[in-house]
């Protein structure tokens, strides 16, 4: 294969993905949807370059890291990449190896199953292609260096579509407020604002505006005020695993006891939800079945439905944004959440799919943020024209799934 700028490209790869399971070379499991079992760190591979439009309408769940590196963050790359000849983003695809299984594919230390088991590569992940040996492939990818089994991976030309489809192109605000405007034109009117370091799928591209998709519709900001990269998960290593679970697992109890702590403690009288009508206040929803934390955080949450939604509001009754209803919510258990949709996406720990969704869950999409119900609902702040209210979890395209308890 052509390995041309093979060593540049591994140059910008920095990122982790997690997961776990048993220690065999490629999952035997049905198929999990895409959102990974992870917080991560995310892997910006190439700056400013278009790729084909992303669907922001999918059902299923894909879970990206927060992080991005870009090319600038690497000392000379950017002159290194500028002195290949003719820089082609296809080549560079070419270059990728982007792991095609069940699960994962471990990443052995030598070409063969005798081999140490040093990390493993998820579902659409990614690494760079070093070299092939005996039907296997050597890899780097985030801080792992190792071989797969080259028939659970593709490369060459075959990857340049898919690295199309796995990776995820995101704009990400670099001003206190951006207006979103209905048309890629300062005359347009503005149906949104956006805050400072949220990020969001990229749509589409002008040669100054970027297509983005809120919840009052789909509109363009301006590029003058984003940073926009082109995402991508990849390998992560046994200490690297290790360390992230047990660093959920403590968040996780620490999170348990906070939440009980509170409900024993004499707590100031708690907001309550107004006495206005809607047609969602009249409507009976029922909270599924999940941890009894859980239940009652998505009870709770239901309570305020039918009230105000208020950009960067915190107040259940009086209007709260959707990421600091989601933190008034948890707040009530005890548990501190942040008033930010982007940082929601690492709280806790990573449920693998929707249909693995209990009640109180997180569910992050594209600058936004929910909490889940049970029964394929979510309750949210979604915006000033609807205020708090219940939807289909699957209304668009997921990002990650957190549990708190």
């Amino acid at each position: 294969m052509n390995n041309c700028g093979v060593k540049l490209a591994a140059g910008a790869l920095a990122a982790v993905i997690t997961f776990s399971g048993l220690q065999i070379d490629a999952s035997a499991s049905n198929k999990v949807s895409s959102v990974l079992p992870s917080g991560g760190v995310n892997l910006s591979l190439v700056k400013d370059t278009s790729l084909e439009s992303l669907q922001t309408a999918s059902t299923g769940a894909n879970g990206r890291i927060e992080t991005a590196l870009t090319l600038a963050d690497i000392p000379d790359m950017e002159s290194a990449m500028a002195a290949t000849m003719g820089y082609d983003e296809e080549e560079f695809f070419k270059n990728l190896v982007i792991a095609q299984v069940n699960n994962y594919v471990n990443v052995r230390s030598i070409p063969s199953e005798q081999g140490e088991i040093v990390g493993k590569l998820y579902d659409d992940s990614v690494g760079t292609f070093i070299a092939e040996e005996n039907g296997w492939y050597k890899i780097t990818s985030g801080t792992v260096t190792g071989y797969v089994k080259a028939e659970y991976c593709v490369t060459g030309e075959d990857a340049v579509a898919l690295a199309k489809e796995v990776g995820t192109r995101l704009a990400t605000v670099t001003t206190t407020t951006l207006y979103v405007r209905r048309e890629p034109t300062t005359d347009s009117s503005v149906i949104s604002m956006v805050p400072e370091g949220e990020d969001f799928l990229v749509i589409d591209e002008t040669d100054g505006w970027v297509k983005i998709n809120v919840e009052e519709g789909d509109g363009w900001i301006s590029k003058d005020y984003v940073d926009i990269q082109t995402e991508f998960v990849e390998a992560e290593s046994k200490a690297e695993e290790e360390a992230r679970l047990a660093k959920e697992a403590e968040e996780r109890r620490k999170a348990q006891e906070a939440a009980r702590a509170s409900q024993a403690s004499s707590r100031p009288a708690q907001e309550t939800t107004t006495s206005t009508t809607t047609t969602q206040q009249s409507t009976s929803y029922t909270v599924g079945e999940g941890s009894e934390l859980g239940v009652a955080v998505a009870e709770y949450a239901l309570q305020f439905v039918g009230n105000p939604y208020v950009y960067g509001g915190t107040s259940l009754t009086n209007g709260a944004d959707c990421s600091g209803f989601v933190m008034s919510v948890y707040a009530n258990f005890g548990v501190s959440l942040p008033h930010s949709s982007k940082s929601d996406r690492s709280q806790g720990y990573a449920v693998d799919s929707l249909e693995n969704a209990q009640p109180g869950d997180l569910i992050c999409y594209s600058g936004h943020v929910a909490l889940y119900i049970g029964n394929g609902q979510i309750v949210h702040a979604s915006n000033s024209r609807t205020g708090i209210i219940v939807s289909n979890a699957d209304y668009k395209k997921i990002l990650a799934i957190r549990r708190i308890f």
